[in-house]
């Protein structure tokens, strides 16, 4: 529980900041709408569920204000970077992003839901006002039109008695930009699940970027004033909560009350909007500036079980450790972006990302460039940007586990770590590595084989054969397999991989591993950086907390996940 204070203190701090900004708002326009002398009138045909469409609409335009910040990639890698003022602390934040996007999209959906739904009570209490014949006041503010006032001063949108609701959704601003941006939530919302997401990205893809509507929608969505209140100059004239009593003499010279006047609240959305929009802007040009900078591809490499390494070269190019980028493909799919981490370490004169086939854009990729006889298909790169895996060598010991090809930001990180050792890099903070790589199938192993086999020479030559620890496990396997290692394992190098290092058969046994890191190092800053599924990510969480010591100057494990 300490270790978990520590680690999410600010995480809490902000969130209950963010939560607690929206009641603020939410019931501060509630109590403004529920009391105000302008809405008096308006609430005697609406009652309380005008307060709830303002108090909700007021949070949605908070909330819209914020849901595009956490997606400015290129604003997030520079925080993390170059900001002198980020601590550990501050950039372990960046990392959920997509976290804090997530949840003010769900916070958007339910004011949403509630502004609708107010509305709807809304508009079945101005159909009920219009139709009403009693000559009571509700009837009276109902009745007056455009043609009446002459001043546009009008306070229930629906003009007639035979005037639908339907119509006036469908023919108003308000009404029109509504429906739009409600289909528009909808789809974003459903097809960014994680089933969509992880089977059907280009989907995920498309409708996501329907935001532009949403967003346009939002800024225009008060034009019209359908919600209107009383003017200042006929308040004046006559308080509404003396002239109400009084509303049969209205027309009457006699009387000092005066039939009111009201009229529609200005836009207001647009101006919580502005700036974010500006903001986003102002990064999709940077992005789309770097993206058309020319790519060379040096060098392509089919690997087993599907996999393509692309080794590339662009001007100006500079990554860290732990790094991805966005790629496009024009001749596949000119609005498509795909993100994936880089494999090539910083102190390489290329870059280089391994691509998996799982789904229908990287399986075309790779058929791209197995045709021989075609020219290489171009290539558009945007980023880098930056991840957790950043931060690796801030600690001074580091664990990291990569599931398939999760393996690519670690592969990045020990590549570093190879050309720090041969240029003899007194710097290095980390004094020891823990490298778990599980796998579903033994081909798998061979995308980093030479990678690993190298790590494994230079540890030995330089006497540092204890810096790297690394297991890999293989979960798909049979008796036959099985069989054929046992059979061998006395031989100096695994018959699976042609390591050092036998490969384990199932998953790793997390609480052993993490009892003997914390033993091995009772007074050290542990990294744990995970790419890889969510289940495997409670997993990790859950021993980080239960092993770190509640005192501070002993061993604490900090975790670390990926997110694109």
């Amino acid at each position: 529980m300490g270790n978990w204070v520590v680690n999410h203190w600010f995480s809490v701090l902000f969130l209950a900041v963010w939560l607690g900004l929206n009641v603020f708002l939410f019931v501060d326009a509630f109590l403004k709408y529920e009391t105000a002398d302008r809405y008096y009138y308006t609430r005697k045909i609406l009652g309380s569920t005008l307060a709830c469409a303002r108090a909700s609409a007021l949070c949605l335009n908070f909330n819209s204000m914020l849901i595009l910040l956490p997606v400015c990639r290129s604003l997030l890698s520079f925080l993390r970077g170059t900001c002198s003022f980020c601590s550990r602390t501050l950039r372990k934040q960046l990392d959920h992003n997509l976290t804090f996007h997530k949840l003010v999209a769900y916070m958007i959906c339910l004011h949403t839901a509630i502004h609708i739904i107010a509305h709807l009570f809304n508009f079945d209490r101005y159909s009920r006002s219009r139709q009403a014949t009693d000559g009571s006041l509700v009837s009276i503010l109902s009745s007056l039109s455009h043609d009446e006032t002459k001043g546009g001063s009008w306070l229930n949108p629906i003009q007639f008695r035979n005037m639908t609701v339907e119509y006036v959704t469908f023919t108003s601003i308000a009404g029109l930009t509504g429906v739009i941006m409600t289909i528009a939530l909808i789809l974003m919302v459903t097809s960014a699940t994680e089933f969509i997401r992880r089977s059907y990205f280009e989907v995920f893809w498309y409708t996501h970027h329907l935001f532009i509507f949403y967003i346009l929608g939002l800024g225009i969505h008060g034009i019209g004033g359908i919600v209107r209140g009383q003017t200042e100059e006929s308040i004046n004239e006559g308080h509404p909560h003396k002239c109400a009593e009084y509303f049969e003499m209205w027309d009457d010279h006699d009387c000092r009350c005066r039939r009111p006047e009201f009229e529609g609240q200005p836009p207001e959305s647009w101006k919580w909007i502005l700036a974010p929009v500006i903001l986003y802007i102002c990064e999709r040009i940077l992005r789309f500036y770097r993206s058309q900078q020319k790519v060379v591809i040096t060098k392509v490499v089919m690997h087993p079980s599907k996999v393509l390494e692309l080794q590339m070269n662009k001007r100006g190019f500079s990554m860290e450790v732990g790094q991805y980028i966005f790629v496009n493909c024009p001749s596949i799919s000119p609005l498509e972006w795909h993100p994936f981490t880089l494999t090539s370490a910083p102190e390489e004169d290329f870059f280089s990302i391994h691509i998996r086939a799982a789904g229908d854009w990287t399986e075309n990729l790779i058929r791209a460039f197995e045709q021989q006889y075609s020219p290489i298909p171009r290539i558009e790169v945007d980023g880098p940007f930056g991840t957790a895996s950043e931060d690796v060598f801030q600690y001074e010991v580091a664990v990291l586990v990569g599931a398939g090809i999760g393996v690519t930001p670690f592969a990045s990180i020990l590549k570093s770590i190879w050309y720090k050792f041969r240029c003899a890099d007194h710097n290095l903070k980390t004094k020891k590595i823990y490298f778990y790589w599980i796998c579903r199938e033994t081909g798998a192993f061979s995308w980093f084989n030479d990678l690993l086999t190298s790590l494994e020479q230079e540890m030995e030559e330089l006497g540092k054969v204890g810096f790297l620890n690394y297991r890999l496990f293989l979960t798909g396997w049979d008796s036959n397999i099985v069989g054929h290692a046992a059979l061998n394992f006395d031989k100096a190098t695994d018959i699976l991989t042609g390591l050092k290092q036998k490969t384990s058969f199932g998953r790793p046994m997390w609480d052993n591993e993490f009892s003997t890191i914390a033993t091995s190092h009772p007074k050290s800053v542990v990294g744990v950086f995970l790419c890889g599924p969510q289940t495997l990510a409670k997993s990790l969480r859950k021993c980080c907390h239960r092993y770190s010591s509640l005192d501070p100057r002993k061993v604490q494990f900090y975790f670390n996940k990926e997110n694109f």
